[in-house]
């Protein structure tokens, strides 16, 4: 990564890493570690949504290494940043559009609760995917959110995107049918497809999202090649029950993890990628369409700490 991109991201994970360095700092009110700085530091890495399992690695690491020794934060700092590039490292993977031609369209289907910036990632998506040079069409599926198609038509003039929609509250697996019936018409290199996202109302939601999948099989067996799951870090824990969640509904290949930059939550990243072991192929560190990021773990690890 670029030393601008790098300053970018350190930038958008601002929150989360002062969150987190002022934790450790506080920890060090002695210089030497002994148990209740240790037992101190696990309850702040754990209280910084990092996961009860990092966090006792990190411990069990500087037990090992550092016992008895003097500590800076920085050493400390360092060693997290390793435990947790150890720990993202197997879900660093881009989203592997394939570009032999072999599945064209090739079908994302976008999934996530409303309000986590799904539509939002699926406009910035579209844009990156053009400035690759590919095609673009985005079907306006959440047909219950009228506020959903409208901004997907606004990202579809922002990016010469073609646009699939419907009334509202119309039949969204008949949309994703008739967008993929389009897709392969006008030979597009890729799909994607919003959906609806009333977790509260799960049952709905899982039947609605099982129908899209079964209809657009019927069109092309191999689809939806990519299931995306947006989750919004602000919300901490509560994303990985989101991601259980809709692991439990349909068939999710990998993860976008969006508002990074408005959270001192960060560290969740580290505890969903631990848990649910899905490649994280997209970070969003800000609003402008270029803060739609690809996942580097021992970056992203070095912003969330505070080092350079």
């Amino acid at each position: 990564m670029s030393n601008g991109l790098f300053a970018r991201l350190k930038s958008g994970l601002a929150r989360s890493s002062r969150n987190l360095t002022e934790g450790i700092a506080g920890v060090l009110t002695k210089r030497k570690l002994d148990d209740a700085a240790l037992d101190a530091l696990e309850e702040t890495l754990i209280a910084a949504d990092l996961g009860t399992r990092l966090a006792a690695q990190v411990v069990e690491r500087l037990r090992h290494e550092r016992f008895g020794k003097e500590a800076t934060d920085a050493d400390i700092r360092t060693v997290l940043a390793d435990e947790i590039t150890r720990t993202l490292t197997p879900a660093e993977a881009p989203l592997a559009i394939d570009d032999e031609g072999a599945a064209r369209p090739f079908v994302v289907l976008v999934v996530g609760v409303n309000g986590g910036g799904k539509t939002t990632t699926i406009g910035k998506l579209a844009k990156r995917l053009h400035g690759e040079g590919k095609s673009v069409i985005l079907a306006a599926g959440d047909t219950f959110r009228a506020a959903a198609t409208e901004q997907l038509i606004i990202w579809g003039e922002r990016t010469g995107s073609r646009v699939i929609a419907g009334p509202a509250g119309g039949d969204a697996a008949g949309l994703a049918f008739d967008a993929l019936a389009a897709a392969k018409k006008d030979k597009v290199d890729v799909l994607l497809i919003d959906t609806a996202g009333r977790l509260h109302n799960k049952a709905n939601l899982m039947a609605e999202l099982e129908k899209v999948v079964r209809v657009l099989k019927k069109a092309d067996l191999a689809a939806p090649h990519a299931v995306l799951l947006v989750l919004d870090a602000t919300v901490g824990q509560n994303a990985q029950a989101q991601a259980q969640a809709f692991g439990d509904m349909v068939g999710v290949t990998g993860l976008v993890m969006t508002k990074l930059d408005g959270t001192a939550k960060g560290g969740v990243l580290v505890a969903i990628a631990e848990a649910f072991k899905l490649p994280v192929h997209f970070i969003g560190i800000g609003e402008d369409a270029d803060d739609l990021r690809p996942f580097a773990a021992k970056d992203f690890a070095r912003s969330l700490v505070g080092l350079d």
